[in-house]
C-alpha cells in the first residue's frame, strides 16, 4: 500500500511553506526528544553531534540518504519543547526547518515546516520530508521502516498543489 501524503504548500509573503504534520499518542517531552536527542535522532534520520545552542553550528547525517552525507546545520532557535528552528547549510542553497510541537489532546502534534524562497523543489521535497515524518513514527512505534522508494510517486501530489496556488 502507498503511503498517502499529507502534507501542504502554503504562499508566504518570502515565497512557500512546505508542511508536514503527523500527531503522536505521547507526552510533548517524549516527542521533543525524538527530535534534538541524537542517539533519538538517529533511529529515524540521523545522529548529529556539536555544541547544541541556539547560533551553533552542529553536522548532522544523512544516515538514511545514499551514502549517509554529513551537513553543517545551524541552529537558529531552539525553544524546549515546543520549537525548533534549524538552517542546513548547502553548496545548492540553504533548507531553512521549523519543527514546531503543541500539546493536542493527551498527545504531541508535530508539524514539519520548510521555508521554500520558490516552489522549483517542492515535487522532490515533499515526498522526502512524508518519508522522514513516517521513519520517525515508525521509530517510536517500533515498526520496520518504510521505504523511500514507496514515496517517489508523491512528487506529483506536492506539484499538483504548488500548481494551485500559483494559478
Amino acid at each position: 500500500m502507498k503511503p498517502q501524503p499529507t502534507g501542504a504548500i502554503l504562499r508566504t509573503t518570502g515565497g512557500y511553506d512546505l508542511v508536514v504534520k503527523r500527531s503522536f499518542r505521547a507526552p510533548i517531552h517524549d516527542v521533543w526528544e525524538s527530535i534534538t536527542n541524537p542517539e533519538r535522532t538517529a533511529r529515524w534520520y540521523g545522529p548529529w553531534r556539536g555544541a547544541a545552542r541556539p547560533g551553533a553550528l552542529i553536522e548532522t547525517q544523512m544516515a538514511y540518504e545514499e551514502g549517509g552525507p554529513w551537513f553543517p546545520m545551524r541552529i537558529d532557535a531552539c525553544e524546549p519543547p515546543n520549537r525548533l528552528a534549524v538552517t542546513q547549510l548547502e553548496e545548492a542553497g540553504d533548507w531553512r526547518i521549523e519543527l514546531l510541537l503543541t500539546e493536542v489532546g493527551g498527545g504531541t502534534e508535530l508539524r514539519l515546516i520548510q521555508h521554500l524562497n520558490s516552489g522549483e523543489h517542492a515535487g522532490s521535497i515533499g515526498p522526502g520530508w512524508e518519508y522522514y515524518m513516517d521513519m520517525l513514527d515508525a521509530a517510536r512505534e517500533g515498526r520496520s521502516a518504510p521505504r523511500f522508494d514507496d514515496y517517489r510517486w508523491q512528487h506529483r501530489y506536492f506539484e499538483d498543489a504548488l500548481r494551485a496556488l500559483e494559478d
